[in-house]
C-alpha cells in the first residue's frame, strides 16, 4: 500500500501518468524519513525542510498539508501496513502534471512510501573520491530534489569499484557530501561540515549532529569550505542521514581512520531519537 493525496491504494496500481513533472523534468522532491519502533523520527525538522523545499521551488503548500496532517498521513499507512520490520519512510512531492518547462500551475501531488528491511551500519567503511561529475555550489543543490543523477553514478562508482560510499566535490573541487549522506571531518577537537553555500544537502540528521556538537564539552564545530586534501590530514571522517543516522568512515585510499568521535555521536543522536 502507499498514500497517494491522501487515500491509500495498492502499491501495484499505476497512480504517475506520462505527463507527471517529476518523470519529465525532475520537478519534484523528497524527504526519507526514519521509523523507529513505530515512530517518526525528527518529523517536525522534516516538515519544515520540505516546507522551505516547496517554497523555494515556488510549489502551492496547500492550506491542510500540516505538520499534524503530515503526521497523519504517514501513520495511516503505517497502521495499515502493520508490519513492525518497516524502518524508512519516503514522501514525494511532485508539481502537478502540464505545461513543458513552464508548469500549468503549481499545485502538487505527493506520495508516501513505506519501505521495511534492516538497518545496517558497517563496521568497516572505505570510500574514495568521485571526480567524474560535480555538484553545482549554491542553495538550490541543497534542496533534495529527484534529480539525483550525479549520486546515481556516484554510487554506481563506488559499486564498480567495491568501495562503500564516494565523496563529491563541486565546480570549486571542494568537498561537499557523499553520495547519500553529509560528511563531518575531525581534527583534534575540532569537526568541520561543508557549507550550505558550498552546495551540501540541507540534511536533518547534519542539523541534529551540529546542535549536539554545539552543545558538547569538548568538541567545536564549524562550517566552511573544504579541501580534499584535508581528508589525508583528519583523524576521523563520518557521515549523516536521516535514515542510519552517522555512520563513521574508517578508510580513505591509504587512510585509516579512528571512530570514536563518530561512534560517540551516533550514540548520542540515537538517544535524541528516541525522545
Amino acid at each position: 500500500m502507499v498514500n497517494y493525496n491522501g487515500s491509500l491504494i495498492e502499491k501495484e496500481t499505476s497512480v504517475l501518468s506520462i505527463q507527471n513533472r517529476g518523470y519529465r523534468y525532475g520537478d519534484s522532491l523528497f524527504e526519507t524519513i526514519r521509523l523507529k519502533k513505530g515512530r517518526i523520527c525528527f518529523l517536525e525538522d522534516h516538515y519544515f525542510r520540505l516546507m522551505a523545499s516547496m517554497r523555494m521551488l515556488r510549489m502551492e503548500i496547500p492550506m491542510n498539508f500540516t505538520l499534524e496532517y503530515l503526521e497523519e498521513q504517514i501513520l495511516n499507512l503505517v497502521d495499515i501496513l502493520d508490519n513492525q520490520d518497516i524502518f524508512k519512510i519516503r514522501c514525494t512531492v511532485s508539481r502537478k502534471d502540464g505545461g513543458f518547462y513552464t508548469p500549468i500551475i503549481n499545485e502538487i501531488d505527493f506520495l508516501i512510501e513505506a519501505f521495511e528491511g534492516e538497518l545496517v551500519k558497517k563496521e568497516n567503511y572505505t570510500v574514495d573520491l568521485f571526480k567524474d561529475y560535480y555538484v553545482n555550489s549554491g542553495l538550490l543543490s541543497t534542496v533534495k530534489s529527484s534529480n539525483r543523477l550525479l549520486n546515481v553514478l556516484s554510487s554506481i562508482y563506488a559499486n564498480e569499484n567495491e568501495f562503500d560510499n564516494c565523496v563529491l566535490l563541486n565546480e570549486q573541487k571542494n568537498i561537499v557530501e557523499a553520495s547519500n549522506a553529509n560528511i563531518f571531518l575531525v581534527k583534534g577537537d575540532s569537526i568541520k561540515t561543508p557549507k550550505l553555500l558550498d552546495g551540501c544537502i540541507k540534511g536533518v540528521a547534519r542539523k541534529k549532529i551540529i546542535e549536539i556538537i554545539e552543545k558538547h564539552k569538548t568538541y567545536t564545530i564549524e562550517e566552511t569550505s573544504i579541501s580534499p586534501f584535508e581528508l589525508q590530514k583528519a583523524d576521523e571522517v563520518f557521515f549523516t542521514n536521516a535514515i542510519v543516522g552517522v555512520q563513521p568512515v574508517t578508510n580513505y585510499r591509504k587512510k585509516k581512520f579512528s571512530t570514536i568521535v563518530g561512534n560517540d555521536l551516533r550514540n548520542e543522536l540515537e538517544n535524541l531519537s528516541d525522545l
